[in-house]
């Protein structure tokens, strides 16, 4: 009992320090009725725009469909292929989207006559590689989350950054931390 109540004394502050720090890192409890986020974060942001612009100069024009998203829209995406017509698109209810919080975005590829096209085979640049893949790639380099990549419910569409916070910890009223410009 000795042994286990020192091995407590000697563990559990470095232990708490540990979290402590991971939670100063990156994010910060606002409380339960936390606002959410009416734009993407900021990072998520100035990826998604290299993104773009890193597809461009691969000769690949690609869209964004979706960044931030309400809690009614999410609900409402929810319902296709349910009670709506339509195919299920997500398993995700308001609330468990990334979406919901800024931390997550949606492309889609622009064909050469301007057509937004969800054909992830497509090669548009001839260069003998799907688009919809060289994109996904050049996501992660940035180190965005691919959708793509997911064990189960494949979601190509879908990149996000999740700072290191659950969908859980968000619901909580944790946020992601923001460095206003010009501070690091």
């Amino acid at each position: 009992m000795i042994i286990i109540s020192l091995l407590i004394l000697i563990f559990y502050p470095k232990l708490f320090t540990s979290i402590h720090q991971q939670e100063e890192k990156s994010y910060t409890y606002l409380g339960k009725n936390a606002p959410l986020p009416t734009e993407l974060n900021p990072i998520v942001e100035e990826k998604k725009n290299t993104l773009i612009n890193q597809a461009a100069k691969k000769k690949i024009d690609i869209v964004i469909t979706e960044g931030i998203r309400s809690f009614a829209k999410q609900d409402q995406i929810y319902q296709q292929g349910r009670s709506r017509p339509g195919r299920i698109v997500t398993y995700t209810k308001a609330g468990e989207s990334y979406h919901n919080y800024g931390l997550a975005f949606d492309f889609a590829l622009v064909d050469h006559s301007g057509n937004i096209i969800w054909n992830t085979q497509y090669d548009g640049n001839q260069n003998g590689k799907a688009d919809w893949y060289e994109v996904a790639d050049l996501g992660k380099k940035l180190g965005l989350e691919w959708g793509g990549d997911w064990p189960s419910f494949k979601d190509d569409p879908h990149f996000q950054m999740t700072f290191g916070i659950s969908i859980e910890q968000l619901k909580e009223g944790y946020r992601v931390k923001t460095v206003e410009k010009g501070k690091k």
